[in-house]
């Protein structure tokens, strides 16, 4: 079972501005492989808030390549692979509008919330965004950074598997009654929770 966690950054308010992109892979219960790619925005639209968040300039973008071609080095990868993202509502969507951008399919992967998954794990947190966790974690990292945020997602994947004492991360929206999300070729489905 190939698990990856993934998180994006975006240029601009819209979802399919993604300008960057971090994956981390999992296998037996640690991160084996971490990749990151900076992608050239269709409309190379920056705004100055999203700058500030994660310090990603037009220049900087200039030479990479557009989603297609960023995404086209991980289809294998990603293909049936179970997926990862804190507030994967958000990183979804971003996949989904940037395919969307260049009328291109989505791949077949399901994938879960880890946002989710730390409010059932760890419910005593004062909050579960990324830099809490990875503070609850002892993880120092950069926030922000699409690879450094997907790293976190990943290892708070794994942390939370240890708790959950559940074999795999794949089992673990079983164990806290979470329907994984599921995209494919026509369309998808959310991530949600069952009602306790």
């Amino acid at each position: 079972m190939k698990t990856i966690a993934i998180d994006f950054e975006t240029a601009n308010e819209e979802r399919g501005s993604a300008c960057s992109v971090g994956l981390a892979w999992i296998e037996n219960g640690r991160i084996v492989r971490v990749e990151e790619r900076l992608i050239r925005p269709k409309d190379m639209r920056f705004s100055p808030f999203n700058v500030a968040i994660h310090g990603i300039k037009p220049r900087d973008v200039e030479d990479a390549p557009e989603f297609p071609e960023v995404m086209d080095e991980f289809a294998d990868d990603l293909r049936d692979a179970t997926m990862i993202a804190h507030n994967a509502a958000f990183d979804f969507s971003v996949m989904r509008a940037s395919f969307d951008k260049y009328r291109q399919s989505y791949p077949q992967l399901s994938y879960f919330c880890s946002v989710k998954m730390s409010q059932r794990v760890w419910p005593s947190l004062p909050s579960h965004k990324l830099n809490i966790i990875a503070h609850h974690l002892q993880l120092r990292f950069v926030h922000h950074n699409a690879a450094e945020d997907a790293v976190v997602c990943a290892a708070a994947s794994i942390a939370a598997a240890k708790e959950l004492a559940v074999e795999h991360i794949h089992h673990i929206p079983e164990k806290i009654g979470m329907v994984t999300g599921r995209l494919h070729a026509t369309g998808y489905a959310p991530c949600t929770m069952r009602k306790r």
